[in-house]
Formats: C-alpha cells, sequence, structure tokens
C-alpha cells in the first residue's frame, strides 16, 4: 500500500470528513485545525477567529487506489473555492479554502488544480496554497461527526446535499456502503 496524506481546508470539517470517509482508498480522516499561530488550539479559540487556523481535515490515502489528482477534483467538487472566509452560512477565516500540500509534487498538481478549476467558475480561486505545517486534531466529539449524529439538522441541511453530490459525480470512487 502507497500510504499519502492530503490536507484540506474546505468550510466546516465536518462536510469535508463525512465526504472523504466514503471514497475508495482513503483511510479514517481527522478533522482538525491548520494554517494557525496557537500551538494546540480548542474549538472555541478556532471559532473566535483570532488563531489564523481553519478548520480542516487531514486525509489518509492509498495513492494505489485513488491518486491526489482525484482527492483534489473531489474538494473542488463539494465546497465552493470563491468565496473568501465562508461556506454557505459558515463564515469567519476558519471557513476558508486551504491546500496545504506536503511536498513540492502536491504543490505542483495543486497549482495546476487551480488552473483547471479556474475556468469552470465565474469568479476567482480564492484557495490559498500553502505548505502543510502543524496539524491539531479537533476534539473528539468533532471526529466522525456525521456517522454520529445523521439526524442533527447541520448533517440534514448542510451536509447530506454535499454527499448526494458526491454519490452522484462520484459513485465510482466510493466504497460500496457509500453510494
Amino acid at each position: 500500500m502507497a500510504k499519502a496524506v492530503a490536507t484540506l481546508a474546505g468550510g466546516c470539517f465536518w462536510c469535508l470528513e463525512a465526504a472523504y470517509e466514503r471514497v475508495k482508498g482513503v483511510g479514517d480522516v481527522i478533522s482538525g485545525y491548520a494554517g494557525g499561530e496557537v500551538a494546540n488550539p480548542t474549538y472555541e479559540q478556532v471559532s473566535s477567529g483570532r488563531t489564523r487556523h481553519a478548520e480542516a481535515v487531514q486525509i489518509p490515502f492509498d495513492s494505489e487506489v485513488i491518486g491526489y489528482q482525484e482527492i483534489l477534483d473531489i474538494f473542488w467538487a463539494i465546497h465552493n473555492p470563491t468565496t473568501p472566509n465562508r461556506q454557505g452560512a459558515d463564515v469567519g477565516s476558519q471557513y476558508r479554502s486551504i491546500i496545504f500540500y506536503q511536498d513540492d509534487q502536491q504543490k505542483k498538481a495543486a497549482e495546476e488544480s487551480i488552473k483547471k478549476v479556474a475556468e469552470l467558475w465565474p469568479d476567482p480561486i480564492v484557495t490559498e496554497l500553502v505548505p502543510a505545517g502543524e496539524f491539531y486534531k479537533a476534539e473528539d466529539y468533532h471526529q466522525d461527526y456525521f456517522r454520529k449524529n445523521p439526524t442533527a439538522a447541520y448533517c440534514q441541511i448542510i451536509i447530506n446535499p454535499k454527499l448526494e453530490k458526491l454519490i452522484k459525480e462520484y459513485s465510482e470512487k466510493l466504497k460500496p456502503s457509500a453510494s
């Protein structure tokens, strides 16, 4: 197994985690915080917007099953990369769009992906591209949030439509139990 990791931020980490957990070749996705200036931040600190951290996910994947480019393709499909510091009703710098690259190969792939996706959107892409730094795992109650709380209002209203889109556009890339 060729192990790799992608670290992405694109709004609420619950949404990204719920989507990527369904993708073939992806392991246990971790919700957390990245891109900020405070060590070991709490959810309350990140939510204040003063830490500069974004809600992010670490996505371990088997590159022999799914490539980094496919990870990015899904990223573009499940969030809006043109809205600075927000995704829908979630507003603040903690919800900004970021690709945290692990190495020069991921950086180059992300740069090419941004150029490609920019042609599809009428507004400019605001997704940041930065080197991966320290990633801080979020509190336990944030891990597997959708799986544990599928009937919660946020899950029904915000996450379910993203999952429906994922199933529609990427069904062949999903684990059998996810479609």
